[in-house]
């Protein structure tokens, strides 16, 4: 069989909205991250410039059916192309045993923060005493770890992430975050994402990385997140947030959530994050634009979040909330 190569180059914000927009067409949700590299000073690790695009590419049978999903494609591109930049739709075709390798060639491993390292499957990594390594391969729907918003939770469940805790990663995406959380010693973690195929991504990353005992994924959301539709899709259901609550997958309490969302979704689910949150946890967010984070900070604030940490890569924000117990009276 023949394959035809869909490529396309982008800037730095918006490779995960079009890794989105790949996986939905390309052959088992495959979508392959070419960062812009620039040495290191340890042997085969690198480091990713975030100020040179990225090429993204993903790969579809080339049979009948190839030129009307590359049109469908480009009209997605297109749309999104009204927001960030985002160059022309490549193509290229690629024989069988060229496109076995061809999405392995260009990646590298990743270090991220203090101690977590991201290593391809295929590439010999020998970690440090305290590394915790997470196996990630291509074909992931969301959440590669390159992208700032990604790799600012990643930092901040190194330092929040402890042994006895339960933990939730609402919209688990590849299910990076919370397999990062299971290696940092949580004992137990529901990663919910309301995608069908980021479900199924995620399942097979957290089975290669065998935290399986320790992580459960499962299609579903919190309260309002249940009715809405992926956020790619601008459906981000009604405009208030429901009566807190949880999905049925589990009662809660959590000690520890981190939501890697949008600020629209996270002021929506802003009073089921605190209804999930056990008294004293902690509440990790971000894909926050900076433009965006005092609307997030209003909406935490109405539902008794307080604020403790703010951090910030370019645009993007990560925010660090506990909810405080209420005061008992006399």
């Amino acid at each position: 069989m023949n394959w035809l190569e869909l490529s396309v180059e982008v800037d730095d914000e918006a490779v995960e909205a079009v890794s989105e927009v790949l996986a939905r067409y390309g052959y088992n949700g495959g979508v392959v991250v070419e960062p812009a590299w620039t040495p290191g000073d340890e042997g085969p690790e690198f480091r990713y410039d975030t100020t040179r695009p990225s090429v993204l590419r993903t790969y579809v049978p080339l049979d009948e059916q190839a030129e009307d999903t590359r049109q469908r494609v480009e009209q997605a591109l297109w749309h999104l192309g009204q927001m960030r930049p985002i160059g022309p739709l490549q193509t290229r075709t690629l024989a069988e045993e060229d496109w076995a390798n061809a999405w392995k060639q260009h990646y590298a491993v990743l270090r991220i923060g203090e101690r977590i390292v991201i290593v391809p499957s295929w590439l010999e990594h020998h970690p440090a005493p305290d590394d915790v390594v997470l196996h990630l391969d291509p074909g992931m729907a969301f959440g590669t770890g390159l992208h700032p918003t990604t790799q600012l939770c990643l930092r901040l469940l190194e330092r929040h992430a402890h042994p006895g805790q339960q933990a939730l990663d609402l919209g688990t995406g590849s299910g990076i975050l919370a397999i990062a959380a299971a290696r940092l010693g949580v004992d137990a973690v529901l990663a919910l994402d309301n995608d069908p195929v980021a479900v199924a991504v995620a399942a097979e990353n957290i089975a290669r990385n065998g935290v399986s005992e320790r992580v459960t994924v499962a299609e579903g959301s919190l309260g309002a997140g249940a009715r809405m539709g992926h956020w790619l899709s601008g459906d981000f259901g009604p405009p208030e947030a429901s009566a807190p609550g949880m999905a049925a997958t589990d009662p809660g309490p959590f000690d520890l959530i981190v939501a890697n969302l949008i600020a629209r979704v996270l002021v929506i689910l802003a009073a089921d994050l605190a209804a999930a949150l056990a008294p004293g946890g902690t509440l990790i967010s971000s894909g926050i634009l900076d433009a965006r984070e005092a609307e997030v900070e209003a909406a935490f604030a109405a539902t008794g979040l307080r604020l403790v940490e703010r951090h910030a890569e370019g645009e993007w924000v990560a925010l660090v909330h506990t909810l405080v117990p209420p005061t008992s009276s006399a």
